[in-house]
C-alpha cells in the first residue's frame, strides 16, 4: 500500500526499495528476516537507519561526514557485534562485511584514507559496487545541500543511484547526511520525484545520532 511504513526491519529494506522504486512489486524471500546485527551497537537488529551531520558549504567532500562515518565503523566493529546471515548463523561482524559508498570521488578517497585502519576496504562510489552486497552499508551523501550538489541535483538524487547504494545492504543500511538535503527546493516535477526517494528513506528510517 502506497504511504503505509514499510517496516523498520530486514525486510523493511527491501519494502522501501519495492515501494519507492518498483511500484509495490518487489516481495521479500522467507528467511531473510533473520538477517539482523546483534550487540552493543545502535544500528540493530536491522533496517533502514539515518544519521544527520550537520554541516555547511561543502561539495564533493564532507570531513563531517567522514568523522561520522569513522565513528559508525567503529561501532559496527565493536566487540560484541554479531551478524546472524539468512541461514540463522551468527558470527563477529567483521571489516569486510561493510560496505562504504559516496556519490564523489574526492569523499570516497578520504573516506578510504580513514577506514583503512579499522581493514574497511570496500569504499567506493555506487557504480563500483552495482552487483555486490554486503550485511552493513553506509551511504554519505557528502553535499551540504542540493545547492552545493556538483553536477546538480539530478546527479546527487539520481534514484538510481540511491536505489543502487541503498540495495546494497543485507540487513542494514545507514544514510548520513546533511539534514539540508530534505529541503530540497524542486522546481519540476521530475525534481520532485528524484528527492522523493531520500525524503522517504527518512521517513522510515531510525534516527540515530553518531556514536
Amino acid at each position: 500500500m502506497p504511504g503505509r511504513p514499510p517496516g523498520r526491519d530486514g525486510r523493511g529494506l527491501c519494502a522501501f526499495t519495492s515501494e519507492v522504486y518498483y511500484d509495490n512489486r518487489l516481495r521479500s524471500v522467507d528467511g531473510l528476516e533473520r538477517q539482523a546485527l546483534r550487540g552493543p551497537t545502535p544500528f540493530a537488529p536491522s533496517g533502514p537507519y539515518l544519521v544527520e551531520v550537520v554541516h555547511d558549504g561543502n561539495q564533493a567532500s564532507a570531513s563531517e561526514e567522514v568523522d561520522a562515518v569513522e565513528r559508525i565503523v567503529r561501532s559496527l566493529l565493536s566487540p560484541g557485534v554479531e551478524w546472524t546471515d539468512a541461514k540463522g548463523n551468527t558470527r563477529p561482524l567483521v571489516a569486510d562485511d561493510v560496505l562504504v559508498v559516496a556519490p564523489y570521488n574526492a569523499q570516497v578517497a578520504a573516506l578510504r584514507q580513514r577506514l583503512r585502519p579499522h581493514g574497511v576496504v570496500r569504499v567506493g562510489t555506487v557504480d563500483k559496487f552495482q552487483g555486490q552486497e554486503a550485511a552493513v552499508v553506509v551511504y554519505s551523501c557528502t553535499s551540504s545541500s542540493a545547492a552545493d550538489a556538483p553536477r546538480g541535483l539530478e546527479f546527487l538524487y539520481d534514484p538510481h543511484r540511491f536505489n543502487v547504494a541503498t540495495s546494497r545492504g543485507r540487513g542494514v543500511v545507514i544514510v548520513v547526511a546533511s539534514p539540508r538535503l530534505f529541503a530540497a527546493e524542486c522546481r519540476t516535477p521530475a525534481q520532485m520525484r528524484m528527492v522523493n526517494g531520500l525524503c522517504r528513506f527518512r521517513e522510515i528510517a531510525r534516527v540515530v545520532g553518531t556514536p
